[in-house]
């Protein structure tokens, strides 16, 4: 169980900034002993894998805060989050931690299941993220776009150490994340309805004339 609420929150965070999350258990594998990488997953530890990652990240920061930019980059990530996310549960969830101390036997055989699995819930979280960045810069005139994507580094770090030092914290953000897709959906509703009455305006105003 820890083992899957693990690769889950590390696929989740991917799924907001694609870099977080695999830095973070790079790191805490090469300077700590919080976390040993399972044979196949020691390369996250690399000097020069965790060197390409910062840059990578720098550079993912800082797109993600420019309107317009951002949905550029959000197009561009569709393929590299859900990748991310698949990488980052694969290692999480086979990585001895300080909550999990026997991940051998986690999801068998089948060393495929846990990256696919990580695909999914990181694209899934990437299109909530790629669909509410819109509604939050239309609704704040682009202003809003640097405090969102501050929040998403900010809940991509909080939920890359809380999945590998609590995991069981990792279930606040499933009961969470339904409420936020509600809210997006009503909100891209709303502003459809109101893109409908602006259009319908202008109509009329030209037929009277």
């Amino acid at each position: 169980m820890l083992e899957a609420l693990t690769g889950t929150g590390l696929a989740a965070s991917a799924g907001l900034n694609a870099y977080i999350p695999l830095l973070t258990v790079g790191l805490l594998a090469r300077f700590s002993d919080l976390v040993t990488l399972p044979g196949g997953w020691q390369w996250l530890s690399n000097g020069w894998v965790l060197t390409i990652l910062v840059v990578l990240l720098a550079i993912e920061v800082v797109a993600d805060k420019v309107p317009v930019v951002d949905h550029v980059n959000d197009v561009v990530q569709t393929v590299v989050r859900p990748t991310a996310g698949g990488l980052a549960f694969g290692a999480g969830s086979g990585a001895e931690t300080v909550t999990v101390s026997d991940p051998g036997e986690f999801f068998g055989s089948h060393q495929w299941l846990p990256i696919v699995a990580g695909v999914l819930i990181a694209l899934g979280v990437h299109g909530v993220k790629a669909a509410a960045r819109p509604v939050i810069n239309a609704g704040t005139a682009g202003v809003g776009a640097p405090v969102a994507s501050t929040v998403e580094d900010a809940t991509s770090v909080l939920g890359s150490l809380a999945a590998l030092l609590f995991p069981a914290l990792v279930l606040l953000f499933l009961v969470a994340l339904p409420g936020f897709v509600v809210w997006v959906v009503r909100r891209r509703r709303r502003r459809r309805l109101e893109r409908r009455a602006a259009r319908a305006a202008r109509a009329g105003s030209l037929a009277e004339h």
